[in-house]
């Protein structure tokens, strides 16, 4: 009798051939918390690069926007002795020449400039709580430009206006100057610092934007004996003693007497804050800004107290909470030149 043969089972017939209906459902839940993560660790990432790039952004935009205003703030009340030694005469009462002619410095508190070719002669309007740049300065600046020689009409390059020009001189009257305007004003629907420059070949002014998303621009001016509201009576040392607002510069009714305390101008004090795009922050949060700085006023004064005013809008600066990332630049300007004609 033949033996039946015995068939061997091996490990082949036994291999899994699918999945069951739980084992597959579980697989897929892992894989989705996977993507999951790896999704969130990718959003985590650019937003980590879009910050780190927006903060170097604004480090260099700031860094622009103080050499330049260091510039041309240190050029303020240069006059080109060498070449025009009567500059430094006394203003005459007759000849058709001004006795009260505009100081070298002078500007606005939280004012919005006059749009046209001569903003100069037409006064800035205030700002209105809201609008972007709001509790923002303007700054005038006024210089001579240096000529290569005598009557040459041709400038020496080394005196630039804001816009980073340096203009040939076409007049010589005792009070011709090159003016520079620094201001806060839309540009591309994002608020910028802005220069306005006199050209004097076509004898108009030019404005364009010199850094964008600065949204706040504060000026203070250190005076050398002066109280506000009132011309100076105290005899002047060339330091320095207080820091006060354009507004408390001017005498009312007096304008000999306010340009006289323009003239006691000697140090500028600049605070701003720009921004970044939006979504550049790591989060929303709301945040308060100082742009001269969070030090005290005294040691139970809260943050900020010790340059800041309730009466001097954009000193306390509280922005939407709108994702942007900001940095606060605070400086000082030390004038050079005599700032009396």
């Amino acid at each position: 009798m033949t033996p039946i043969p015995v068939r061997r089972l091996t490990s082949s017939m036994f291999r899994q051939r699918g999945l069951t209906m739980i084992e597959l459902l579980v697989a897929l839940t892992i894989s989705i918390l996977i993507a999951l993560a790896a999704v969130a660790a990718l959003i985590v990432t650019r937003q980590g690069f879009n910050t780190v790039d927006a903060a170097s952004q604004l480090r260099d935009n700031g860094r622009f926007a103080a050499d330049l205003i260091q510039r041309v703030a240190v050029q303020t009340g240069y006059l080109d002795l060498p070449y025009l030694p009567y500059t430094a005469t006394p203003a005459p009462a007759t000849a058709g020449m001004p006795t009260n002619p505009d100081p070298n410095i002078n500007g606005f508190n939280n004012a919005l400039l006059a749009t046209g070719t001569d903003p100069l002669n037409s006064p800035p309007t205030s700002r209105v709580a809201g609008a972007d740049g709001y509790g923002s300065d303007i700054l005038i600046l006024r210089y001579r430009t240096g000529e290569t020689f005598p009557g040459s009409g041709k400038s020496d390059k080394s005196m630039i206006d804001c816009s980073g020009y340096s203009r040939d001189p076409v007049t010589y009257g005792k009070y011709d100057r090159m003016v520079s305007i620094i201001h806060v004003a839309l540009s591309q629907g994002e608020p910028s610092l802005m220069c306005s420059s006199l050209n004097p070949a076509k004898g108009e002014f030019s404005t364009q934007p010199i850094v964008q998303g600065v949204e706040n621009f504060q000026v203070l001016y250190g005076v050398d004996g002066v109280t506000a509201g009132v011309p100076p009576a105290a005899a002047a040392d060339g330091v320095p003693d207080r820091y006060l607002r354009a507004d408390q510069l001017t005498v009312a009714g007096d304008p000999v007497g306010t340009n006289a305390n323009w003239r006691r101008v000697r140090s500028l004090r600049i605070g701003m804050v720009l921004r970044g795009p939006p979504n550049s922050a790591q989060e929303k949060t709301a945040q308060t800004f100082y742009p001269f700085g969070a030090a005290k006023s005294s040691t139970t004064g809260l943050a900020g107290s010790a340059m800041s005013s309730a009466s001097d809008p954009g000193t306390v600066f509280t922005p939407a909470v709108d994702g942007r990332l900001r940095q606060v630049i605070t400086f000082t300007v030390h004038l050079r030149n005599d700032q009396g004609l």
